[in-house]
This record gives C-alpha cells, sequence and structure tokens, in this order.
C-alpha cells in the first residue's frame, strides 16, 4: 500500500491557498482529506445554551459540503466524521496508511489540548502543521512575541512597514491514485442536535458558506458592485448585504484566506481605483491579524474575568438580566433591535456589536465572558480571537487604551437616525 498524506481541515476549509494540502501535494501522490464535526461543540454550556447553534452549524455544513466538492475534482476524499479527532482520526490513518499529517496551527486551549492527544495517539505518524490564517506570518514579524505591541496602531505601524504579505499558493495536479470508497457523510442540522430554519427575510447575511460561495461574494463586493470603493462610507450601516464586504464568516471558516483578499484589493486598486476605502479593508483585515496575535501572545488570559490586563472589577451574574440581554428585551431599543438580529438570523453589525457588548458589560456590569460565549453560540462568522479580543477591548480588559463606554441612544440617533433598523427589528414605531 503506498504511503498516504492526510490533510487534517479544521479552520481552513478551502483548496486555494491551502498550506497544508499544498505541502502535502509536494510530498505524496496519494492524499486524503479529513474534517471532525466534534460532538462537544454542540453540548449545551454551562450558561445555558449550546456552543454552537444553527446558524453557524448550517454555515460549517455548507463550507464543509463545497471543500469535499472541490477536493472532488483534484480526486481526493474527504472524510466527514460526527466525533472527536483523537477517537477518528486514529482510525483512518491505520486503515490508509497515512504517515504524515498535514494541519493548521491552533493555539487557544481546546485545539491544543486535541492536537496533543493525537500526536500522543500517533507516535509513529509525523505531525506537520502551519500557520495559515493570517495575513502576516508570526516568522514574518521584526520583533518577538514578548515584544508585540499592545496597541494596535503601534502594531499596524510596524507590520506596514516592515512586513510583506505573501504570495498565495494554488494546486493544480489531479491525482490519478486509486479510487478510495469513502463512506462518510456529511451531518445535517438534526444530525447535530439542531432545528433546521429558513433564511430571514431581512437577514443581512443571506449567504451560504463554501469556498465558491467566498469567491462569489468578492467577485460581487468589488467587481460587479464596485462596493470595495465606499467601504469606510457604508461599514457602519445596518441594513442590507452590501454595507459592508461580510468576509468575516468565510474568513472564519477558512473558506478564503486573508492573503487572497489582500492580493484582490490591490488588484481593484491597480485596475479599478485606489482610495480610503480599498486601504480601509486592509486597515480591517490587519485588526484581525492584531487579535490573533494578542491571544497568541497571552494565551488563556483572553478567557480569564480580568482580561490580558488582570483587571479586578466587579462583575455582576444576574440571571434576568443575562436573559433580558439575549433576548432584547433590555428597554434600550437599538441594544434589543441589534439582539433579536441576531437571535433570528446569526448575524449583527460590527457597530451593533459594539454597542449591545458595551451596554452588558459598562452599563449592566455583567460578566463580559457570558456575553462573548453567547456570541459564540450564535454568530455564523464567530472567530475566537476576534470575538475574545474585541469582548475584552471593549469590556475595559483588553487593549483599548481609552477604555471607552458607548452611548447607545446617541449610537441610534447617529447611526439609525430614522429609526428604520430599529422598527425591523422591534416592528413597532418609534418616536
Amino acid at each position: 500500500m503506498d504511503k498516504t498524506g492526510l490533510v487534517w481541515f479544521r479552520n481552513d476549509l478551502r483548496i486555494e491557498d491551502q498550506k497544508s494540502l499544498f505541502k502535502a501535494s509536494q510530498k505524496y501522490n496519494s492524499i486524503i482529506g479529513v474534517f471532525c464535526f466534534d460532538s462537544n461543540w454542540f453540548k449545551e454550556t454551562e450558561y445555558g445554551f449550546k456552543k454552537t447553534e444553527k446558524f453557524r452549524a448550517q454555515f460549517l455544513i455548507e463550507s464543509v459540503q463545497e471543500l469535499k466538492n472541490n477536493l472532488s475534482k483534484l480526486n481526493i476524499p474527504l472524510f466527514v466524521y460526527l466525533e472527536h479527532p483523537v477517537k477518528a482520526i486514529p482510525k483512518l490513518c491505520e486503515l490508509h496508511n497515512c504517515v504524515e499529517i498535514f494541519y493548521q496551527k491552533e493555539w487557544t486551549q481546546e485545539e491544543s489540548d486535541t492536537e496533543l492527544h493525537l500526536i500522543n495517539k500517533l507516535p509513529n505518524v509525523t505531525f506537520t502543521s502551519h500557520y495559515d490564517q493570517f495575513l502576516f506570518e508570526p516568522n514574518q514579524l521584526p520583533v518577538g512575541m514578548e515584544s508585540l505591541p499592545e496597541v494596535f496602531t503601534e502594531f499596524r505601524k510596524i507590520v506596514q512597514k516592515k512586513c510583506k504579505v505573501n504570495p498565495c499558493t494554488s494546486i493544480d495536479a489531479f491525482y490519478t491514485q486509486t479510487p478510495i470508497i469513502n463512506p462518510t457523510k456529511i451531518p445535517s442540522l438534526i444530525d447535530l442536535g439542531l432545528d433546521s430554519f429558513e433564511v430571514h427575510s431581512h437577514s443581512a447575511f443571506p449567504f451560504q458558506g463554501g469556498e465558491n460561495q467566498a469567491q462569489k461574494r468578492m467577485q460581487s463586493y468589488f467587481w460587479e458592485s464596485n462596493k470595495l470603493s465606499v467601504y469606510k462610507k457604508t461599514r457602519n450601516g445596518l441594513l442590507g448585504t452590501n454595507y459592508s464586504s461580510k468576509f468575516s464568516s468565510w474568513l472564519a471558516n477558512g473558506c478564503i484566506s486573508a492573503k487572497a483578499i489582500y492580493h484582490e484589493i490591490k488588484k481593484y486598486e491597480k485596475e479599478v481605483t485606489k482610495n480610503d476605502s480599498t486601504y480601509w479593508l486592509i486597515f480591517e483585515l490587519i485588526w484581525r491579524d492584531y487579535f490573533k496575535y494578542i491571544s497568541l501572545k497571552h494565551q488563556n488570559n483572553i478567557f480569564k474575568l480580568g482580561g490580558i490586563k488582570s483587571r479586578d472589577y466587579e462583575w455582576k451574574n444576574n440571571a434576568k438580566y443575562i436573559k433580558a440581554w439575549m433576548e432584547g428585551n433590555t428597554g434600550k431599543y437599538f441594544v434589543d433591535a441589534n439582539m433579536r438580529e441576531l437571535h433570528e438570523t446569526g448575524w449583527m453589525s460590527n457597530r451593533g456589536r459594539q454597542n449591545v457588548a458595551s451596554f452588558f458589560a459598562k452599563d449592566w456590569k455583567l460578566d463580559w465572558r457570558i456575553g462573548a460565549a453567547y456570541f459564540e453560540s450564535m454568530l455564523i462568522d464567530y472567530d475566537v480571537h476576534s470575538n475574545y479580543g474585541n469582548w475584552m477591548y471593549v469590556s475595559g480588559v483588553g487593549n483599548d487604551p481609552r477604555d471607552r463606554k458607548f452611548n447607545v441612544e446617541l449610537q441610534a440617533e447617529r447611526y439609525d437616525p430614522k429609526n428604520k433598523f430599529q422598527q425591523t427589528w422591534l416592528q413597532k414605531t418609534l418616536f
């Protein structure tokens, strides 16, 4: 039997600019892929809601399905299990003589524990990991992790001055390996213990998961509508599909790489226009990198009550208030409209997220980690680093040097002056 390279897909559900797949293709003629829907992702948390709810789960299912289809065009099978990787992958390695596992490096606790347990269980298998979710990769940084700036502006200036974005990788080969029987199936929402649903008519994110869908969105947002050229002006919008790029969900699942978006922006700047808006989308990609580096530097401190600053604030854990916030019944119209949008669609604008998080942590002084966990459950575009980084930032235990608090009434007046957004989700006339 030929020796086989195994690509363990995690949050890198694509074939273009996919470092693990690229490295495996350079070394092995026989390649298989694997993705595991860990049942722990769909269990109820200590806070009374599921770790992953239906909106994010559906987008993940769609992303894995499209990955499987795209890999099949390369004659590479994707084995999909509703099982923990430590249980599924060793059996797969034994059955198909997998001698090396290629995978994206993760560093947060749950993912690191899984990796370590798997390595211990497969002592005769080589493990080859890559950092593959950054715009500027760790080996490009001109400073060590211990010297990484805590303030975003300082970080941005360093990477923009000292770092270059690497080119994307691609594989073209059609593998002529003997067809491999693959009896596995991608689970449905029902299989995951979740309810099926129809996309809400007012959803600002009616898109599907998958690499092809990400490419389709980029084509539409950049080249067909030219919305990229006005991104900075519209990015604080609240209603509709085009006030922002909406790339975050595909980025979170790795259906598209930050590098691919960056290089497409540069192409747009050459062929259409270069302005504040094109720069601002790159600026947002750098913010994404920044939170990943803060997470990499501070490790599990991003999950602690005192955050990375070890602040000793007095936080409340009032079940009545937490429930009111989650259900959009706080009495603050702007907060409630955003929370109801999240509950019905799995989406919320960046402007909305800042306001509801600030209200939760600064006005009601509730344990910010509960709010972060609820976002983890509900948001289609949940990314552990950005989510917890932003929640720390807004809650005063992270990287905001000014420790700001949002006035939700003034924010509503500024960003929803005619009450259209609030009326859409509260379904009543506001005066």
